[in-house]
């Protein structure tokens, strides 16, 4: 199949979290089964000197050459095409402000205009976010494109893209194809517009698709998604082990597998001194590597950090950036048990590799996650996930039971310091026990969440589109 895929992240060219990943992932492992998958983003300003510029009629284009993913086939790597944004360009890819809604419908616009210049007719038109919601409505505008079925994926619903409604007369004619109730009180809400006009929409884990049709987690779009029935459809995201493996990981020093874990205890040890902890092999070593915010849980789990520092051995590796009072919570905790507990502000893709390989234990406390790659990433390191119940952690892990063996991690119910503290403790009880530890181990990294496996649900679901 041609697949045009529609996204405002695409790893390596640019990146802020697990939308990037998700994205590339998916088209890899479409591009690794013989379909012709070609991206559609932004031209960022440090994306300024990639690509070839490519000739068009209304808006101007670079075409930028990746690299097949390592064991692929030569020449299976998607085909990406940087939007031209003029001076719309910024150095972030969201600036935050309404420079964010011109800069997106220009992407949903160019969309059908791209696939002309390439004389190119998709098959399908995936769009990925609030920021690619127009795309579906700007096809019913003309465009090669106008005629391929079209996919909206929500990789998070909490993130709308609301803007006044005046940005609409940027574009002729979108205003008139965009859904009355997405215009209202004076703003237009782009991923409710995106919602309506989709042939099909997908969300990253299928509790996740069924959590956002209830008021507690539809962020205002449960009516909506309820209205649109059995076009909402959950298929979890998969990992790319190429990037998220021990066994070839280039962000650690060394290597280890399933059948050889004293490399990993290695890993524990280094990574401990280079925070300015106190090794110690006999102490669980936490670690968590996220966005700061409430979403997250991270409030969470500074206010659990003085009773796990006073009734445990536990250290603490943090890794993250986001929410201003969050962050300044966990310099205060750090200052004040600095050979306990570290702190790094930022994102660090290999800090973020060294902290899943060396960590025993790591935190996935979210109020609400769609889909979560951290606590897959973390299982195939042999780190053990504590997660709440919720969306795709939900759906990835289930919670150890020493009498069965079975389970691959530690499973809390309410979103409250009590709920969390449970969760650890469970964890830190099975860490004292080797047997049982090992066992749960071996269950967390023989879990398979490939996007081999991933891929076929999104191959099937384009096919249902095509024969409708």
């Amino acid at each position: 199949m041609k697949i045009l895929m529609v996204c405002s992240e695409f790893a390596p060219l640019a990146k802020t979290g697990g939308l990037a990943d998700a994205v590339t992932g998916l088209c890899n492992a479409l591009c690794g089964r013989g379909h012709d998958v070609r991206v559609l983003l932004p031209q960022y300003a440090p994306l300024a000197s990639a690509g070839t510029p490519l000739a068009a009629d209304g808006a101007a284009f670079h075409y930028s050459a990746i690299p097949a993913p390592r064991g692929a086939r030569p020449g299976s790597a998607p085909r990406v095409y940087l939007l031209d944004l003029g001076s719309l360009t910024a150095e972030r890819i969201y600036t935050g402000d309404i420079r964010d809604a011109s800069r997106f419908m220009r992407l949903a616009a160019a969309a059908p205009v791209l696939c002309d210049v390439l004389d190119w007719q998709p098959d399908i038109v995936h769009c990925h976010d609030w920021h690619a919601a127009l795309t579906p409505v700007l096809q019913e505008l003309g465009g090669t494109a106008k005629r391929a079925p079209s996919v909206l994926t929500l990789h998070n619903i909490g993130y709308q893209g609301v803007f006044a409604d005046t940005v609409l007369d940027e574009l002729p004619g979108l205003a008139d194809a965009i859904a009355a109730d997405a215009v209202s009180d004076g703003y237009v809400n782009f991923l409710r517009a995106g919602l309506y006009a989709a042939d099909v929409v997908t969300t990253v884990s299928p509790t996740y698709a069924t959590e956002i049709r209830t008021p507690g987690f539809g962020m205002g779009l449960e009516d909506v998604l309820l209205a649109r029935g059995d076009d909402v459809i959950g298929i979890l995201n998969g990992v790319d082990y190429e990037i998220w493996d021990p066994r070839r990981d280039p962000f650690i020093d060394v290597r280890f597998g399933a059948g050889n874990l004293e490399p990993k205890h290695r890993l524990k040890g280094a990574l401990a001194v280079q925070r300015g902890l106190v090794p110690d092999p006999r102490a669980p070593l936490i670690g968590v590597v996220s966005r700061l915010a409430a979403q997250k849980g991270i409030d969470l789990v500074t206010a659990v950090l003085p009773t796990l520092f006073s009734e445990t051995r536990a250290n603490f590796v943090v890794l993250g950036s986001g929410d201003a009072p969050i962050a300044a919570e966990l310099r205060r905790l750090a200052n004040e048990h600095p050979r306990r507990f570290s702190f790094t502000e930022g994102y660090d893709e290999t800090l973020a590799h060294q902290i899943f390989a060396g960590c025993d234990i790591t935190l996935v406390p979210s109020r609400y996650e769609p889909c979560g790659l951290t606590q897959m990433y973390a299982l195939r390191y042999g780190t053990i996930p504590v997660v709440r119940a919720t969306g795709g952690l939900a759906d990835t892990i289930r919670h150890y039971d020493p009498i069965t063996a079975s389970g691959n991690g530690s499973v809390f119910r309410d979103a409250d310091p009590q709920g969390l503290l449970w969760g650890i403790r469970c964890a830190l009880t099975w860490f004292d026990d080797p047997p049982a530890w090992s066992r749960l181990v071996a269950n967390a990294m023989a879990a398979d969440f490939s996007w081999h496996n991933q891929v076929r649900q999104y191959e099937k679901l384009y096919r249902q589109l095509l024969a409708r």
